[in-house]
């Protein structure tokens, strides 16, 4: 979870019509389960299917697309159906997201001893171990996404926010043994679980894994040393960032959550679900059942509210983080749902929601003089077609 703070392509603009991802192609379900790796737990199925075209450069003063990305931390199905409805409203628009997993959801409870985290007791879990119906669950749901052509990157394990062993607190060499312990318990889930009856992940882990959120969106200083190490292209975890175009931090995508308007308020919050639970219901996830009705409708306004502002002014692409969760009576997940078909109907053109993977992909491809004109753009700075 994170802290409290204060040319169109397809469908909506998006990298694919709804049609590309009904049923992901016999041939990519063959590829996947062939070219096993290690225990079988994960294969090689070649190339992703359902990804978008090779990024076009933009030209000097031609106006960029709306990219927006949704991005969900965790990543865990616990038999609330959060996860395959967010698949569903994915391939009803043709859009692309980023699944950060959880590594310790791959790992039973009876097995936990194997997860040894950094400042923490043996076995320790903040966020707890899911039952074996769950991590099958889990491991279905992550098959077909990426399948789907959405990204699976890592909200690494044990989820620590508070006390010495937070994650805020750990050293490089922490994260380092951090993110093994993640790709091992991804990558030797059918060692440790002993399931017999699923098909393996149809990707190679440790290709696949180019991008993080770390949770409560601490030690991000720490970490990207480690991550520049294993050769990631991006971070997610700087808090209360703007509306403005991003740039790299230790040779990494440096992409923030975001500070966006926050009806009723002065202030702005951060563009994640628990962010805005914390200004609404004090950090309790069950508060007054007659408030949830006004809740939803600030919290969906909130989301549209962001994406308005950089949509028609500089083009800045849009973030926002959530949660498998059913707080407030699941009212944060119907307002990103309601937000999001918003931001993907037709009318709107030249948007495209993305995997952050995607996103970057697109970035890398850019002339670093047109990206540098962008960033000197502010939040809500009208685009023209001159930047420089």
């Amino acid at each position: 979870m994170g802290v409290g703070a204060a040319t169109a392509i397809g469908v909506a603009g998006c990298s694919h019509s709804p049609a590309d991802v009904d049923n992901p192609s016999a041939k990519a379900s063959q590829r996947a389960k062939a070219s096993p790796i290690g225990d079988g737990s994960t294969a090689d199925a070649g190339p992703q299917p359902n990804q978008p075209p090779e990024p076009e450069r933009l030209e000097p003063g031609q106006r960029p697309p709306q990219f927006v990305i949704f991005s969900w931390d965790g990543a865990g199905e616990v038999g609330n159906g959060l996860f395959p409805r967010f698949r569903k409203l994915a391939r009803d628009h043709g859009a692309r997201m980023t699944f950060f997993l959880s590594g310790v959801y791959c790992l039973p409870e009876s097995k936990k001893n194997l997860y040894k985290p950094p400042n923490n007791p043996v076995g320790a879990s903040d966020i707890g171990y899911l039952t074996d119906a769950h991590i099958k669950s889990t491991l279905e749901n992550l098959r077909q996404a990426w399948l789907e052509g959405h990204e699976v990157g890592t909200h690494f394990n044990g989820h620590f926010c508070s006390g010495s062993g937070s994650v805020g607190n750990w050293t490089a060499e922490d994260w380092e043994s951090e993110v093994e312990q993640a790709v091992s318990f991804v990558t030797e889930w059918r060692t440790n679980t002993g399931f017999k009856d699923l098909e393996p992940l149809p990707f190679d882990y440790r290709k696949e894994l180019v991008g993080a959120r770390t949770p409560c969106l601490l030690g991000q200083d720490n970490l990207l040393p480690t991550a520049k190490k294993l050769g990631w292209r991006y971070d997610a975890s700087s808090p209360g960032g703007l509306q403005m175009w991003p740039k790299k931090r230790q040779g990494l995508w440096d992409l923030p959550l975001q500070q966006i308007p926050f009806p009723g308020h002065s202030f702005e919050v951060l563009s994640m679900d628990y962010n805005i639970l914390a200004n609404q219901s004090r950090n309790t996830t069950r508060g007054p059942r007659s408030n949830y009705p006004a809740w939803r409708q600030q919290a969906t306004e909130s989301y549209i509210a962001g994406f308005d502002r950089a949509y028609e002014t500089n083009r800045a692409p849009f973030f926002v983080g959530n949660h498998f969760e059913e707080w407030n009576g699941g009212i944060y997940m119907d307002a990103v749902e309601e937000a999001f078909k918003y931001m993907a109907d037709d009318k709107r053109k030249d948007v495209r929601v993305v995997s952050f993977r995607q996103f970057v992909d697109w970035l890398d491809a850019q002339d670093p003089k047109v990206l540098s004109g962008l960033r000197k753009l502010d939040v809500g700075q009208k685009w023209r077609a001159r930047t420089d």
